[in-house]
């Protein structure tokens, strides 16, 4: 199974009500942050899971409301004791903006590794992922006013170990534990591998993280049939669709309509704007066009488990 947190849903600005964007994932003592808002690290305090085992923060882009809360996260993470490196993902300029970030950051006790994406869309894009453990993060350049980048993070389930396939195959029992953890074995001319003795492949879990742009088809495609799609809804109202369009957002009905397209489980609409004081009263927008659809709320909670 696998734990997902949002732990703020706001957009823009900090309200007295509601905390700047972020999601965190835990899996098997392993944590991903997406995006680190202004006040990250109280909400994951309030949370309670915990700061040293976060291994991979993804920035979807460089606006504050998204990166404002990371210097003081990392002292966090410093405080907790923490000590192996922890790997830093966005889209171009990461670099510059971790050493400004980072200035009054100057010594941390871990090793931080930086990947920056090129957000030049091709259709090799969705290649370039990163894998921690059974986990693999895999992104897409998205449409908004500076570079951006969605996320998709897979939780790969195991197949399950099948000795009538073994013994079919004729693969010696010595060889079993070691095909069952997936090496390559050559003996006496014969090559072995993991799938003579394994079953079929089991589905997995699936959560995507889209905010912030406008709708597009490739952002559909990237996020079918998550089992969680969490996605800006920035406004409510449909007649804010101009506004959207100009700053580069979505409204609810357009969240909402690429979840149908996309066949995902659930959606969670996230990233309000400020101005957006009680989303409940929009909800319908997007519920009538696809049903299973929910508010996001800080601290917001979700375990998923395999099928």
């Amino acid at each position: 199974m696998i734990d997902v947190c949002l732990l703020g849903c706001g957009g823009s600005l900090p309200t007295p009500y509601r905390s700047l964007t972020s999601l965190l994932v835990s899996y098997n003592g392993r944590k991903i942050l997406i995006d680190c808002g202004e006040g990250t690290q109280v909400s994951m305090k309030m949370l309670g899971w915990g700061f040293k085992d976060i291994d991979v923060i993804c920035f979807t882009h460089y606006h504050a409301d998204h990166v404002m809360g990371f210097t003081g996260l990392l002292l966090t993470i410093a405080n907790s004791g923490r000590r192996r490196p922890i790997t830093i993902i966005g889209p171009n300029g990461l670099e510059k903006v971790f050493r400004g970030l980072t200035v009054v950051a100057p010594v941390l006790p871990f090793d931080v590794d930086l990947i920056e994406l090129d957000c030049k869309y091709d259709d090799n894009f969705e290649d370039k992922i990163f894998r921690i453990d059974d986990m693999t993060i895999k992104a897409i350049p998205v449409d908004h006013s500076v570079e951006c980048i969605s996320y998709v993070i897979c939780v790969n389930r195991k197949r399950k170990f099948n000795v009538e396939k073994a013994k079919e195959n004729n693969v010696p029992m010595r060889l079993w534990k070691v095909l069952q953890k997936g090496s390559i074995i050559e003996e006496e001319g014969i090559i072995y591998r993991p799938e003579m003795v394994l079953g079929e492949k089991r589905k997995g879990i699936k959560i995507a993280y889209c905010t912030d742009t406008r709708p597009l088809e490739r952002i559909v495609n990237f996020v079918s049939e998550a089992d969680l799609f969490i996605c800006e809804g920035m406004y409510g109202e449909e007649e804010k669709v101009d506004k959207a369009i100009l700053n580069k957002h979505m409204i609810f009905s357009e969240a909402a309509t690429m979840a149908r397209s996309a066949d995902v489980k659930e959606l969670w609409l996230t990233h309000f704007s400020p101005a957006l004081l009680n989303p409940e009263e929009y909800l319908d927008n997007a519920i009538n066009i696809y049903e299973n659809t929910y508010l996001g709320t800080d601290r917001k909670v979700k375990t998923i488990n395999f099928e």
